[in-house]
């Protein structure tokens, strides 16, 4: 394989990286109140969890996907390297303010992580 495919593949994996770590950070936050409240198992919390996410991608459709394609980031600039700094710094981020267990959004990690990439 090239290069560029063992780039790519670096890039996937660590996007999937910061997916799983996003999901620990953010998810939890979704389903606390009801599982806290004990409305719901945590089992069955995370289960309506998972569906309603699922769901959400057909009846809403994609304009969060391309605002964040588009608009923020001169697309002159971006490159593989972009996103993957991006997505590196967003995911170290992330497990910085998880391990001092500080208030974030992974959402907001990634944005900034994208749009100072992009600046250097």
């Amino acid at each position: 394989m090239t290069a560029t495919v063992w780039f790519v593949l670096a890039i996937v994996l660590v996007a999937l990286a910061f997916d799983f770590i996003n999901g620990f950070h953010d998810a939890a936050n979704s389903i606390a109140t009801v599982v806290s409240t004990r409305v719901l198992s945590p089992s069955a919390a995370v289960v309506w969890a998972a569906a309603f996410n699922f769901i959400a991608v057909f009846i809403f459709g994609t304009a969060v996907a391309k605002t964040m394609g588009k608009g923020l980031v001169d697309l002159a600039v971006v490159d593989a390297t972009v996103i993957l700094a991006g997505l590196i710094g967003a995911i170290v981020w992330d497990l910085i303010t998880w391990w001092l267990g500080l208030p974030t959004s992974s959402s907001h990690a990634l944005i900034g992580g994208y749009g100072g990439a992009a600046v250097a």
